[in-house]
């Protein structure tokens, strides 16, 4: 790679942008895909972005004897790898008639998002994201010795040293990447489990806490490539006496952050215990592996919130509780969830749902 730095580098002399349109294939819930094309100068407008399309025969989306699939610019974020005014573009997958394709959850997730009780509520979202780094080749965790263990969970939380962090410099890479994306990215931290971290995207509005989770997710697979890392967000990565991997939700509304919003957090909660199982079904592969009531997690057959409680499925913290406002944290949600159906879910039920 350091002998073609120089030509990725290049200060190139021209008016025209480099966009890469990133798009969800249908392999997996986290089958990331991406491609570019030159434009023809700089452009900040996703509707004033050409459409694209790809062939959905080779990503599970389509059929090889009808086989093209469009993509629609949806959000447009600067692009730390090529950086000038180059772009990265995320983007929803559609027919050639421009109906949504069943894999294009961003579409359902809009028409909620656009609801007029929704758009009154200005739900906004935190969200969580953990991440398991592995080593190349034997799929094992960054740090932990091949074949073998580490020492017990305990010292690598929010750890520091050699032997407790492993993959820092990835770490960073991504959280400064993210900035200078433009992505909220509010903060990271290394995980319970060694080998596990977590970055925080948000406060975001509505969609955009999709979108942003997406690029996020992207930015980070492009840094561990170049890296040699493989990136995994498998909810249960290591079986065991070992942390899991989720993708806590951090949500309010206008209401639950007004005065007195405390009656409306809780009400939020109740609703979403009466759907808990509808909720858990649409949270991520895998999940059960990882809701077993262990490792600061709630059984997933069972709903259950309180105040500061991490083995909940929902925790409320000590500040709202004291100050009768503010959010309440989804622990539910697995490390391979999709953003546009668990925020745009956990809208509808506590917005737009009724009894």
């Amino acid at each position: 790679m350091s002998l073609l730095s120089h030509l990725i580098n290049l200060n190139v002399p021209t008016e025209k942008i480099i966009a890469e349109y990133i798009w969800i294939g249908g392999s997996s819930g986290m089958d990331l895909r991406s491609k570019a094309r030159t434009l023809p100068g700089h452009v900040d407008d996703p509707s004033k972005l050409p459409t694209w399309n790809y062939d959905g025969s080779s990503t599970n989306q389509a059929l090889g004897e009808d086989s093209e699939v469009i993509l629609y610019p949806q959000a447009i974020y600067k692009d730390p790898f090529r950086r000038g005014n180059n772009i990265l573009v995320m983007c929803d997958s559609r027919t050639p008639k421009g109906e949504p394709i069943p894999s294009n959850t961003r579409h359902n997730a809009a028409k909620i998002f656009t609801h007029s009780d929704v758009v009154a509520e200005e739900p906004w979202f935190g969200i969580e994201q953990e991440y398991t780094l592995l080593q190349k080749d034997v799929n094992w965790p960054l740090g932990w010795p091949i074949g073998g263990y580490p020492r017990p969970q305990g010292p690598y939380y929010c750890g520091t040293g050699a032997d407790k962090a492993f993959g820092r410099d990835i770490v960073d890479a991504h959280y400064k990447a993210c900035l200078y994306a433009g992505i909220n990215i509010s903060g990271v931290n290394g995980e319970v489990m060694p080998g596990q971290w977590e970055f925080q995207v948000g406060p975001c509005v509505g969609i955009s806490a999709g979108d942003q989770v997406w690029v996020a997710r992207y930015i980070l697979e492009r840094i561990t490539e170049m890296a040699g890392v493989v990136l995994s967000f498998d909810p249960k990565p290591v079986p065991g006496d070992w942390n899991g991997a989720g993708a806590h939700v951090n949500y309010s509304t206008k209401t639950m952050r007004a005065d007195e919003g405390y009656q409306d957090i809780k009400k939020a909660i109740e609703k979403l215990g009466k759907r808990h199982k509808e909720h858990i079904v649409a949270y991520g592969e895998g999940n059960e592996r990882r809701l077993t009531g262990k490792h600061e997690t709630a059984d997933m057959s069972i709903f259950s919130w309180g105040v500061a409680n991490r083995g909940a499925s929902v925790r409320v913290g000590r500040e709202t509780e004291k100050a009768k406002k503010g959010y309440f944290e989804d622990r539910r949600p697995s490390s391979n969830m999709d953003p546009y159906v668990v925020t745009s879910m956990i809208a509808e039920t506590t917005i737009i749902w009724k009894p």
